[in-house]
């Protein structure tokens, strides 16, 4: 059993990882801003910010993974590259993991490049895809000290789009996840299997993959 804290650990990506851990028997501590209006039995819910680590100090410490699931949107926007650069310092030294869940836009298109931000991106996505990008630029640049991973979902991923869960996903690589149909997609509930499956079995250390059907 694993302790593992999900910071953002009740918006979409992040409240689907905290009931997938926590489905498994794992210690779950799920980190946010707002309290869920359902919690998820044998999960420990903590109000913090991850702007504000000194506040969560207790929390972090002794964790096996910590995730961030945080969205870059709202005032996170021009906070969460700051942010996510002070986890990673804080994390930098300790046998704690720290996992990200990145976007899309910063998968490649094919294996070799280019990526899917450098065909561009469509105005209505605004700059979470930037935020992304930097955010994976920031982590292949920290010490070796570090071990991260960096989760990109497919180009559908949301509550707009939540699917089932199958228990099953493909790993990509560093190349976005698409079916035969050209179609790239996955459930939160089965991105989810694929970060608990990364946390358990230590796959990818200090590199990024991406997931799909």
């Amino acid at each position: 059993m694993a302790r593992i804290v999900v910071i953002g650990g009740t918006g979409y990506a992040g409240g689907h990882i905290v009931a997938e851990a926590a489905a498994r028997g794992h210690d779950v501590v799920s980190v946010a801003r707002k309290a869920p209006d359902e919690k998820v039995d044998a999960v420990t819910y903590v109000q913090g910010d991850l702007r504000d680590l000194k506040s969560l100090s207790e929390v972090l410490e002794g964790a096996d993974a910590v995730v961030d699931a945080v969205s870059p949107r709202g005032d996170m926007v021009d906070a969460a590259v700051d942010a996510l650069r002070a986890l990673a310092a804080k994390l930098t030294g300790t046998n704690t993991r720290l996992g990200v869940v990145g976007g899309a836009m910063g998968s490649l298109a094919a294996p070799g490049g280019p990526r899917l931000y450098d065909l561009g991106v469509p105005p209505e996505f605004g700059v979470e895809p930037k935020v992304g990008v930097d955010s994976l630029e920031l982590l292949q640049a920290s010490d070796e000290g570090l071990d991260w991973f960096l989760v990109h979902p497919p180009k559908e991923f949301g509550a707009w789009v939540p699917g089932e869960r199958t228990g099953h996903y493909r790993d990509g690589g560093d190349v976005v996840v698409e079916d035969a149909d050209g179609k790239s997609f996955i459930s939160g509930a089965d991105f989810a299997i694929a970060v608990v499956d990364e946390i358990e079995q230590g796959r990818h250390h200090r590199a990024r993959f991406t997931v799909g059907y």
